[in-house]
């Protein structure tokens, strides 16, 4: 491994990986190894949740998101689809034994009840932080599962609710940003197309939520082609509507790099937005990238047969077209006016291409400050090795494509959360403790 200090601008690239263009005083740029070091896989099992048939808090439908606190208690979010089935959800509380402690969530328009929930984040201290469409604001609900208060959005764009929330291990906060290109539209379309994915610290500690940029992530640049409704199709009216929502959407690129995002513990934001293997650190109220850890590994250059096999599948999957599921906000009411579900099929232009299939597929910190990465695999739409790096800079080493699935969630003292199905197709969720090089 090897440690230098250079100006952004004189940033060597991978092959045609487009950076992010910015102006950036002088980096710690860590390169690490560029063979791997082989992983193993032995994590003790804990405990696990989720069976056929028993008590109501044991059966589990749709887990979507997993957290734990600083007491090793495990939280389940069942149901929770936002787009797909709003208000149905529940949070499951399990001690560090996997005893059942409570639950908590019903469907309403009140303070407390959810309307149309999207987000779902946990703070060390057992808050639990739910980001509702329907009431435009964030949701707070104490260790006990009893609702605390409700933060207003702020009516900016960067304050608005979202489905990607990351807690902030200092407390009172989450982190945003269309991680994965993702991306939930409330109110009305951006006036401009935007210019880069920021990523965004929303303070909870007062009655509106503080917006705050932590650092401008890179955005490639969008097709031209703009999406359009259907002229037969009339979805939603006025400011609220899926018409004003998509109001200068740009299509993304095929195999556009995706934003990648996971929080240290000191609150350090590190990402990935570019197809090179880079991961850049931003320390707490820097504003920029202070240290950039990279492996010379080549991203897959985006031939005309890589394209003609992706036309190909695209038409097999029903070609240009799509259906699209949308949560707007309603405009009038107040913060409880309750949000529309709207859904409908777009008609897609004709897909333009990133020169490039990014390396990195996924992202994920550890309580200990350890950064998991998932790469791509042999194949296409793979999932290949997890590479284990610290957020100082040092390369721990990479468990084998076959050896362990992501974690779907990391807490305290090596716990880490897995959303599964077993042989029976039955829901559950597996508690694992990892080896202390890995946490």
């Amino acid at each position: 491994m090897s440690i230098r200090p250079i100006a952004a601008a004189s940033l060597l690239l991978l092959g045609i990986t487009l950076p992010a263009p910015c102006s950036l005083p002088a980096q710690e740029v860590i390169d690490l190894r560029g063979s791997d070091q082989r992983l193993d896989a032995g994590f003790e099992e804990l405990f696990s949740v989720g069976v056929m048939d028993g008590e109501d808090w044991e059966m589990l439908g749709t887990v979507t998101h997993v957290s734990f606190d600083r007491d090793g208690n495990l939280y389940i979010v069942d149901g929770l689809g936002g787009m797909s089935i709003g208000g149905g959800a529940r949070v499951l509380v399990f001690d560090a034994s996997g005893n059942f402690l409570r639950q908590f969530g019903s469907a309403g328009e009140g303070p407390g009840e959810f309307n149309v929930p999207v987000g779902f984040a946990v703070t060390r201290d057992g808050t639990t932080i739910v980001a509702d469409v329907g009431h435009r604001a964030f949701q707070l609900f104490g260790s006990d599962g009893g609702f605390l208060r409700m933060v207003r959005a702020s009516e900016e764009g960067r304050g608005r609710v979202s489905m990607s929330l990351l807690a902030d291990p200092r407390g009172d906060a989450v982190f945003t940003g269309n991680f994965g290109n993702r991306r939930v539209f409330i109110g009305g379309g951006d006036a401009d197309p935007p210019t880069s994915r920021p990523i965004t610290r929303i303070g909870l500690g007062g009655e509106v939520a503080r917006a705050d940029t932590v650092v401008e992530a890179w955005l490639p640049p969008r097709a031209e082609a703009e999406i359009k409704l259907p002229g037969n199709i009339r979805v939603g009216s006025g400011d609220g509507g899926a018409a004003s929502a998509l109001r200068g959407l740009k299509q993304p690129l095929v195999f556009e790099p995706p934003l990648l995002a996971g929080v240290l513990p000191d609150g350090s934001i590190v990402h990935s937005d570019s197809s090179a293997y880079e991961l850049k650190v931003t320390p707490p109220d820097a504003g920029e990238v202070a240290r950039i850890m990279r492996r010379p590994l080549r991203p897959e250059r985006v031939t005309p047969g890589v394209e003609k096999e992706y036309l190909k599948e695209r038409e097999a999957r029903g070609g240009g077209s799509a259906r699209v599921g949308m949560v707007v906000a309603s405009t009038t009411g107040g913060a409880n006016a309750p949000g529309s579900r709207e859904s409908f099929s777009l008609d897609l232009p004709e897909p333009e291409f990133f020169p490039e299939i990014p390396i990195l597929r996924a992202l994920f910190t550890t309580w200990e400050g350890r950064i998991w990465v998932r790469r791509r695999g042999d194949e296409r739409n793979s999932d290949g090795p997890i590479d284990v790096v610290t957020g100082d800079g040092r390369y721990v080493g990479t468990f084998p494509a076959d050896a362990v699935e992501m974690p779907d969630a990391f807490g305290p003292n090596g716990m880490a959360a897995f959303i599964e199905r077993d042989e029976r197709d039955v829901a559950r969720v597996v508690v694992r403790r990892l080896p202390a090089a890995v946490r």
